[in-house]
């Protein structure tokens, strides 16, 4: 486990291979994959939860890898913009949002997405490169102290590692957030995506059929299909926020 430190990933993939294990499975965003690619042109390796997965040359297609590589993709460039207009939604009155991003993480999707749709809202954005897990509390008090009306959080291993403490600072800032289904579960005010849970369990399908013979090269990459709306009401009463119950009646899950 990198546990979201990418220098380590490349150390992790070569023990894999030095193992002669019969398939790698990457978890935890783009990089851990990269690192598996680089490592070997041999062992199949199924991916999850990548982001532009040909953008990033991992694969030369998505219906076609032609490669030693196959998996799940959950690059959905809206995401981003519809997690932003959920937060406009619960504050009206919005214009100015934080967006924390991971620079070092080059695969991030949904940034164009996001952006018009800022403009769209009429809504300021403010990136806060974010590259480690200490890094967080100076990115949160930088946004506080430049008056941020809300702020969104970019997927990102580092980012769902620490989605407890991330949902914490924001609590603590009184910052409303969006993000990941899971960050909404972990305390964020909304997540809104699939589910990397049933990703992975997909995984197992990939796997089955490289193990009874098929090539990755020959097996689609698969996206998200299916997306969750969760509105934490229990933080949405610390916040003092009212959601409205056109909201709420859209909700896949309401935490009390």
């Amino acid at each position: 486990m990198a546990e979201g430190k990418y220098d380590r990933l490349p150390t992790l993939a070569a023990e894999l291979v030095a193992l002669k294990v019969n398939v790698i499975v990457t978890t935890g965003g783009t990089p851990p994959a990269l690192a598996a690619k680089r490592a070997t042109t041999i062992i199949p390796i199924v991916m999850t939860g990548v982001g532009d997965a040909v953008g990033t040359d991992l694969v030369a297609s998505l219906a076609r890898p032609d490669r030693n590589i196959t998996g799940l993709t959950d690059s959905v460039p809206e995401l981003n913009a519809k997690r932003l207009e959920l937060l406009k939604e619960v504050l009206p009155r919005a214009g100015r949002v934080g967006f924390v991003v991971n620079s070092a993480n080059r695969t991030q999707a949904g940034f164009a997405p996001l952006e018009s749709a800022a403009r769209s809202l009429k809504i300021e954005l403010r990136p806060v490169d974010v590259r480690s897990a200490n890094e967080l509390e100076r990115a949160f008090s930088a946004m506080a102290e430049s008056r941020v009306d809300a702020v969104v959080i970019a997927q990102d291993a580092v980012f769902n590692a620490n989605a407890k403490a991330i949902a914490d600072l924001a609590a603590k800032k009184r910052l409303p957030s969006s993000g990941t289904k899971d960050f909404a579960e972990a305390g964020g005010l909304i997540g809104y995506g699939f589910d990397p849970a049933g990703n992975n369990r997909r995984a197992a399908h990939f796997i089955d059929r490289i193990l009874n013979g098929a090539k990755p090269g020959d097996l689609p990459v698969e996206q998200p299909t299916k997306f969750e709306l969760v509105i934490n009401l229990k933080t949405a009463k610390a916040l003092d926020l009212m959601i409205r119950p056109s909201v709420l009646l859209r909700a896949d899950q309401v935490i009390q």
